[in-house]
């Protein structure tokens, strides 16, 4: 059959319900043929950026690679924000781009260009994919598509590039769809098992910190299904804020620099930590590394070794893929007495009694964001998804939110990158449909993708649009504020935003906006009623309303702003 043929129907074989794509001449074979078989849906999207970070979402909520697709040069670089996201949060997805046919690459010549917008964008997506490959051969497809989607799934996940020539496209292909496959992780160490075991056994203050990897892996189940035999306290990174439910008795809440403050105070009266999927980063552990191994035995498991014993070193470090590992570590712990710390659990609570966070802006006028937040969520049981930007809107959520035991919450972590939500909140959407998506942005982060409220709208998505407008780039704001005497250059000082409702409605999409506490109630009513179409809700919070708690740079994780002053000027 033809290459571009054969590609779609391998998609379907792979299980990819919907592809994300903008179209350009170099992939009109691809776009013509899978639009043809009709097995995989296609996503028009308006921007390249927003096809892949849709992309990245529908992999993270499903499992399976997410697929999006961009024609040659400006097409292809546009993905590559989107592909960065992807690999440094560990989502599985496989972007095709379409490049100049065989005769018009330039090779080896000593040339910037030979073909109408080629663009070398293996060179470009190779340090941030597990696989960049150019298929100049038809014979090599298959087995490119092959092992592009195993590869993603496999061990870290993550993104792979295939870059197909147009020519390549329209080629004859003799051979069998292959069906989806998945390398089979390798099993844990038993003795490994009994270790972590006897060590939260022998420990008078454990406490389970979960990141990240423990979703890419698939471990949230036996995470749950552990907690039934080991009931300690769980923290969680941004990453894994959904990793437990927020009702869920073990649950203590977010780390890092801007967690929870029972949450950060209980890494630092823990005598045992143990890590399952965490990078143990700046922005969980702080800069003072010291600090946060002091007196503490860490034990850490991730499936990449480069990250243990990185940053934070002398830890009992173990390779080993979480989902075996887990599920092993609850099938041994089911076999022996149940471990609990009762006291080291009330210990914790009181802490959050003192430490609510709610609290943390309580003489902010007007609508106080984590106040809203909660009320967002529990006003919001059929959502599938929460998908935050990048911001302070994004801590505030990570901080607030009551999500629910099958709820996902979605952003932009490694690569922190604004615009993240709104195309994010399309894929989620696409992989569970029939659930509404709720969309937590910025007015900042906004605007940076606000051309796919048409996708939205020509779709009938049901993503509910939440803009918490601040009238500034808040979180660069605060930073201005601490460190650079309360010059508000670029983020509040040159900076505007337009009238988002108004905006929304010229899509066609109801929208509102809501700027007293006391109305909140009516407009929470007004986004959800109807859970089967888009709607946008603006929400006025002040401008100069700060992310706290902060972790106070410099200091041990305990000590955080207000109340604690930074020793220096961080650098992220």
């Amino acid at each position: 059959m033809k290459a571009s043929d054969y590609i779609a129907e391998s998609l379907a074989a792979q299980g990819v319900t919907h592809a994300f794509e903008l179209v350009g001449g170099m992939i009109t074979h691809l776009l013509d043929s899978i639009g043809r078989k009709g097995k995989t849906r296609l996503v028009s999207m308006h921007h390249e950026q927003a096809a892949a970070f849709a992309a990245d979402a529908y992999g993270r909520m499903t499992g399976i690679p997410g697929v999006a697709m961009a024609t040659s040069g400006p097409g292809a670089t546009n993905l590559l924000t989107g592909i960065g996201g992807a690999h440094f949060d560990s989502s599985p997805a496989v972007f095709l781009t379409g490049q100049v046919n065989r005769d018009e690459q330039k090779g080896s010549r000593a040339i910037r260009q030979l073909g109408f917008q080629e663009t070398d964008i293996v060179a470009m997506a190779a340090p941030i994919t597990k696989l960049a490959r150019l298929v100049n051969d038809p014979e090599e497809l298959p087995s490119a598509l092959e092992q592009a989607f195993a590869l993603a799934c496999s061990g870290r996940p993550g993104p792979v590039l295939l870059d197909i020539p147009m020519d390549v496209q329209r080629c004859p292909i003799d051979a069998p769809i292959p069906p989806a496959s998945r390398r089979a992780p390798k099993e844990p160490d038993p003795r490994a098992i009994a270790e972590v075991l006897d060590a939260l056994a022998a420990a008078e203050k454990p406490l389970i910190l979960v990141g990240g990897g423990l979703r890419a892996s698939g471990a949230v189940e036996s995470l749950r299904a552990l907690l039934h035999h080991v009931q300690l306290p769980v923290v969680h990174s941004l990453m894994a804020v959904d990793a437990l439910p927020y009702d869920h008795a073990l649950r203590v809440g977010l780390i890092g620099s801007y967690g929870n403050r029972w949450a950060n105070q209980a890494i630092g009266r823990s005598d045992l930590l143990l890590v399952l999927g965490s990078r143990l980063d700046v922005r969980q552990t702080g800069a003072r590394v010291d600090s946060f191994k002091e007196n503490r035995t860490i034990i850490h498991v991730d499936c990449e070794p480069g990250e243990l014993n990185n940053r934070v070193t002398g830890c009992l470090a173990i390779e080993a893929d979480l989902r075996p590992f887990v599920a092993a570590l609850a099938l041994a712990a089911s076999k022996r007495p149940i471990l609990d710390r009762p006291d080291w659990l009330r210990e914790i609570d009181a802490a959050r009694i003192d430490w609510p966070d709610t609290a943390e802006l309580r003489d902010v006028p007007g609508i106080n964001p984590n106040e809203f937040l909660h009320q967002l969520s529990s006003g919001s049981p059929l959502a599938s998804a929460f998908v935050a930007d990048v911001g302070q809107h994004q801590m505030w959520a990570a901080q607030s939110l009551e999500l629910g035991a099958d709820q996902r919450f979605l952003t932009s972590g490694g690569m922190g990158a604004m615009g993240f939500a709104l195309p994010a909140a399309i894929g989620a959407a696409c992989a569970r449909p029939g659930r509404p998506v709720v969309m937590i942005a910025g007015d900042g982060g906004f605007q940076l993708n606000l051309q796919e409220l048409q996708t939205i709208a020509r779709n009938g998505l049901p993503i509910k649009m939440v803009v918490i407008d601040n009238g500034c780039h808040g979180m660069v704001r605060q930073f201005q504020q601490s460190y650079f005497e309360e010059r508000y250059q670029s983020t509040l000082w040159g900076y505007s935003a337009p009238d988002f409702a108004a905006v929304a409605r010229a899509y066609r999409i109801p929208a509102t906006t809501v700027e007293r506490p006391e109305d909140l109630s009516l407009a929470l009513n007004f986004l959800g009623r109807d859970p089967e179409a888009p709607a946008l809700l603006v929400v006025k919070v002040d401008t100069f309303a700060n992310a706290y708690p902060k972790l106070a740079f410099g200091r041990p994780i305990t000590e955080m702003e207000p109340q604690a002053v930074p020793l220096g000027m961080e650098a992220t």
